[in-house]
């Protein structure tokens, strides 16, 4: 998968259904990757694309969040790319990573949301966006999870309960879209 893979990607996610919110963030998105070869990297220091993975059971009743250390807040699971151009991918991998969970696939090839979000300045880091782009990813509950170091905590939760930890309109959405 090459960056026009994932702009195709990106161009077909658009061209769905999207609220305004995910509207805004996914042209923001395909903007970005045009205007920056080097999108994939976090060396680029005003942003960087990232790839994220919702992980539900096969219900699709109950999602798996990590409490993220640095961000201090209940997330998916997910990270940087590192120069990978395969999202799909890098949103397992984190997954893996960030769960120890090996039994997982993804739902569809299909990219699941679209968000951006400021992270905040760190240490020698400054401020920068994340382009976020996320999958549908099925794990069962059953296998036993390894927390990362970059967790504070994870646990399976009713999809319907997840705004009660963390209430912004990214979780929000894609809480609407698998209940739907």
């Amino acid at each position: 998968m090459h960056r026009a893979d994932l702009l195709q990607l990106l161009h077909a996610h658009a061209g769905r259904i999207l609220d305004a919110h995910e509207a805004a963030a996914t042209a923001d998105t395909i903007r970005f990757v045009e205007r920056h070869a080097d999108c994939l990297k976090r060396e680029l220091s005003i942003g960087h694309v990232t790839g994220s993975a919702w992980v539900v059971d096969s219900s699709r009743t109950r999602t798996l969040l990590t409490h993220h250390r640095k961000l201090e807040k209940w997330l998916q699971l997910g990270g940087h790319a590192d120069g990978d151009p395969d999202l799909l991918a890098v949103a397992l991998r984190e997954a893996r990573e960030e769960s120890g969970l090996t039994g997982i696939r993804a739902t569809s090839r299909d990219i699941f949301d679209v968000d951006r979000h400021l992270i905040p300045a760190r240490k020698s880091e400054p401020a920068h966006w994340h382009y976020d782009i996320r999958f549908m990813i099925e794990a069962d509950p059953a296998e036993p999870l390894k927390v990362s170091d970059e967790s504070k905590e994870l646990a399976w939760v009713p999809v319907a309960h997840v705004t009660a930890l963390n209430p912004e309109e990214s979780m929000a959405r894609m809480v609407r879209k698998t209940l739907e």
